[in-house]
């Protein structure tokens, strides 16, 4: 995978974005939130030193911000005015907007946290009380503690924010009633990146307990750069751990999507990872090494939007209460993954290439893999739902069923190459497919209409060639 990552990295035009990485002492010129007023001592609000700070990195087109490894406390609300503002609006904390200059945050370990009784959701803008549940979106009664606490938008230069934690403290969050369509969607986002033109590049980010996501990625459609993400964790954040909504060129490497919704408030569709296309199409994305795991909703969804062409290397899906992956988006590759729990909505298409595809992956309901000791299955216990999905191939692939989990429910159409199949329990599974090269399969499992062009052994008899 060496020489094929060099490709993404290169070709994205990220040469020059590993050089900022380095460790280095603060340049001179480096500004601090201590220079405006910030005290760090984890009990101030230092919310307007942020956004001072801020607003001279914006009026000098960019540079690098230095923080110390302490808890600065931030996020302060005032009322709506008017009519089209929102009951309790979130006062800006760090946004840099429009630098051409080279934009980098050095975090030091530091630890940015919400204040504690902040609104979240539906109230009242005269009483401050919270307000019922509601479908619509009417800004005069929405509140949020901040839209994001890190948010970088329409820049062009090199973007780089490495070794800092983002606390939503969502826990001590006054939450009144849902807000918008599927659930909460009222703001309240550990970091977003929208519309920026150069590299990008996190490392060592922990974004947590936030209202909704850990972090919102959109690119900028002409950029000219990449987003590489490396050893970041996104957990226990109210919507999504992260959500990518446009643009081109994002690898993930070693980084980390759980516990989505598992603090007390959860919104549609509270995934580990969202890939939905709504500012732009989404092309070139690859995740190496990560989990996506213990979610509310899907450990993985993509079934919206114009997005395609999305690689998965060595990841681990696990779903406890929903399925672990829903990879329903064209130019799916998943190799040498673990699914712990079932996928549904496989991309199946009439041209082989732009079908899901499943390389040396391992599909499990092994209780021993899950963080909680529980595995999603759907009613018929199925690893695996993959029905009107044409020339969605499993190549190699083992599917290991130990409890309760039955073989996948599968149509003719399904490709099973080289595929090591079992279940322990006795209720009937219907892995029905196209077979191809030797597949060996333990269990109840029911063939009918399947195409046979290899050797399949099932329960130790080899079936007869058909189709």
């Amino acid at each position: 995978m060496g020489a094929s990552r060099r490709q993404f990295i290169v070709g994205a035009g990220a040469v020059g974005l590993a050089a900022t990485g380095a460790r280095c002492a603060a340049p001179a010129g480096a500004v601090t939130p201590e220079m405006f007023g910030a005290k760090g001592d984890g009990r101030t609000n230092d919310t307007d030193a942020f956004a001072a700070m801020s607003e001279h990195v914006n009026a000098r087109g960019g540079g690098t911000i230095v923080l110390r490894p302490v808890t600065y406390i931030v996020g302060r609300q005032q009322r709506g005015r008017g009519r089209n503002e929102p009951s309790f609006a979130g006062s800006k904390i760090i946004r840099i907007e429009k630098c051409r200059r080279a934009v980098t945050i050095r975090g030091n370990g530091a630890k940015l946290k919400c204040a504690s009784g902040l609104r979240f959701g539906r109230f009242d803008p005269q009483s401050g009380k919270p307000l019922p549940n509601g479908r619509g979106i009417d800004l005069t009664n929405r509140a949020m503690p901040y839209w994001a606490m890190i948010n970088i938008n329409h820049c062009s230069g090199p973007i780089e924010i490495s070794n800092i934690e983002l606390d939503g403290n969502l826990q001590r969050l006054a939450v009144g009633g849902r807000y918008g369509k599927g659930g909460f969607q009222s703001g309240g986002t550990g970091l977003v990146l929208s519309q920026n033109l150069g590299p990008e590049r996190l490392e060592r980010i922990y974004s947590h307990h936030h209202a909704q996501d850990g972090m919102i990625l959109a690119p900028g459609v002409d950029r000219a750069g990449a987003t590489l993400a490396t050893d970041t964790s996104c957990d226990f954040n109210g919507r999504q751990g992260c959500s990518v909504t446009g643009g081109r060129n994002l690898l993930f490497q070693r980084c980390k999507f759980r516990h989505t919704g598992r603090a007390g408030i959860h919104g549609s569709p509270g995934a580990g990872v969202d890939v939905e296309a709504e500012r732009s199409p989404i092309r070139n994305v690859a995740f190496e090494d990560c989990e996506f795991s213990d979610n509310h909703g899907f450990g993985l969804v993509a079934g919206t939007g114009k997005s395609a062409d999305l690689r998965f290397e060595r990841c681990k899906f696990v779903g406890t209460t929903n399925w672990s992956a829903w990879p329903d988006r064209p130019e799916m590759k998943f190799r040498n993954c673990l699914f712990v729990g079932a996928i549904n909505h496989a991309r199946g298409d009439a041209d082989p290439a732009r079908a899901a595809q499943f390389m040396d992956c391992t599909f499990t309901d092994d209780p021993a893999l899950s963080p909680t000791g529980k595995v999603f299955l759907p009613k018929g216990k199925w690893i695996a739902i993959i029905l009107k999905s044409p020339n969605v191939r499993f190549r190699r692939c083992r599917f290991r069923l130990i409890a309760d989990g039955v073989l996948p429910l599968s149509q003719s159409q399904v490709i099973y190459e080289d595929c090591d199949m079992s279940q322990r329990s006795a209720a009937p599974s219907g892995p029905r497919g196209t077979y191809l090269g030797t597949t060996s399969i333990r269990g109840n499992a029911h063939l009918e209409d399947s195409i046979i062009r290899g050797k399949v052994t099932l329960n130790g008899r080899i079936l007869p060639q058909k189709g």
